[in-house]
């Protein structure tokens, strides 16, 4: 059975050199599951794939651990403009994990 997270968070925007980056913050509780259940599984930069859906829009990426010891979520610029996101809006947030086992 595939592990599904869902969860709203707020979309906060980091800067790095000219580009703007947009991501969405993985709760504490289900990152700590996440990191649990991708033990082993994970890729480069401890990042882990996903499939994710937001709105009427799906697609796979990864997350990736961020500082603050929760995974943060990637909103590339063709998904923020088919379901209108902006910087802090709250978004609801459907993860479903990728893993395989090796």
């Amino acid at each position: 059975m595939a592990a599904v997270f869902a969860f709203s968070a707020t979309v906060w925007q980091w800067m790095a050199r000219h580009d703007a980056w947009f991501f969405v913050s993985v709760p504490e509780e289900q990152s700590d599951e996440i990191r649990a259940r991708s033990e082993g599984l994970v890729g480069g930069f401890n990042s882990v794939p996903v499939e994710v859906a937001i709105g009427d829009t799906r697609w796979r990426t990864s997350i990736f651990p961020g500082g603050d010891g929760v995974y943060w979520l990637p909103l590339k610029k063709s998904v923020r403009a088919a379901e209108g996101i902006e910087r802090d809006s709250v978004v609801d947030v459907a993860i479903e994990l990728r893993l395989t086992t090796p």
